[in-house]
């Protein structure tokens, strides 16, 4: 018999046996934690589209004495009361009454552009017949470049000189006179009625 294999294996388990075995530590099962639900922040809400209200237009008033938009008497009513300018005394420039009437006129005029008027110019009874004459075509002319430089065609605007042949007051004094110092704007073709 072989003693030598029995001896390895005995020396062996002897030493196996002496071996200090490592302590091994029960494996303690941890608790079984759920996890929290997953906490999902709200976005603040999204505002609604700002919508502007358009703006507020006020319908025109209606004036029944108001008269018919495109007519003589509209231009007149627009002009404000009158298709006259009124100028001082030996004088053709435009004061700020008269550049405010004609401003009107020249608004009315652009919007009925097929329109054409007649410029008058006119002078009060003190003066020569001559002097007059020449004195109420500068007034006509100074009517006429206003209304052109405010954007009326020159083409639709011709210019006449009546001196002092045509009053339309009749008194011979301050208040009359002033009145026929004028520039007169006629329209001749294209009004309604």
């Amino acid at each position: 018999m072989n003693i030598k294999p029995i001896a390895i294996s005995l020396t062996v388990l002897a030493l196996t046996a002496c071996a200090t075995k490592p302590k091994v530590e029960p494996v303690q099962e941890r608790p079984v934690v759920e996890a929290p639900p997953p906490v999902f922040e709200e976005a603040a809400p999204t505002p609604p589209p700002v919508v502007q209200a358009p703006p507020v237009v006020q319908a025109p008033t209606f004036d029944p004495n108001a008269p018919v938009p495109g007519s003589a008497e509209d231009f007149a009513y627009q002009a404000g009361g009158e298709p006259r300018v009124y100028f001082a005394y030996d004088s053709y420039s435009l004061n700020s009454d008269a550049r405010a009437a004609l401003t009107r006129q020249a608004q009315w005029l652009q919007t009925y552009s097929n329109v054409s008027a007649i410029v008058e110019g006119n002078a009060d009874e003190r003066g020569t017949r001559e002097y007059n004459l020449a004195l109420g075509a500068r007034r006509a002319d100074a009517v006429k470049a206003f209304l052109v430089g405010q954007g009326v065609s020159p083409s639709r605007l011709t210019t006449v000189s009546y001196g002092k042949e045509r009053p339309i007051d009749a008194r011979s004094n301050e208040a009359g006179w002033s009145r026929n110092r004028n520039g007169h704007t006629n329209l001749t073709s294209g009004a309604i009625g």
